[in-house]
């Protein structure tokens, strides 16, 4: 598994014309799943993620987590997490989860977030869809399972 994390002062994701979710402070996530992840790569990046201690304190120091501030996710499906460029001009996506397989354990991974007592917002996996937000810092960071 594998999650770009970005920290966001706002976030929207829209598919058409329609918004489909919306943060206002918290973190941008980009989620890839691979076909060897299970619900214990699931389990472990959502607790990493919510414990990062990425956020300002009243000293400026990155010391609070997003519970700490009481944030919000923006959860993304992105397959091309998984894309593979070494060779040739276009990229390989064979490490990238089955559909089916992947939308399992990205829905899990949500869930996960929300029994965290996050509020989670996310896009529509599978779908052609539209990412506006502002890194602040900029802070963007890779989280990985394996």
């Amino acid at each position: 598994m594998r999650v770009v994390v970005q920290r966001a002062r706002k976030a929207s994701v829209t598919v058409g014309d329609r918004t489909i979710g919306q943060i206002s402070n918290g973190l941008m996530l980009l989620v890839g799943i691979t076909h060897t992840d299970t619900i214990d790569d699931v389990k472990y990046v959502a607790d990493k993620i919510v414990n990062l201690r990425i956020f300002e304190d009243e000293t400026g120091k990155m010391n609070l987590s997003l519970l700490d501030i009481g944030g919000e996710i923006l959860s993304v499906s992105q397959f091309t997490l998984y894309g593979d460029c070494r060779k040739g001009r276009r990229p390989n996506f064979m490490e990238a989860a089955p559909p089916e397989y992947a939308n399992e354990l990205y829905e899990g991974f949500n869930q996960e977030l929300r029994s965290k007592g996050v509020t989670v917002e996310t896009g529509e996996f599978g779908s052609m869809m539209d990412v506006q937000f502002t890194n602040v810092g900029p802070v963007t960071l890779i989280i990985e399972s394996k």
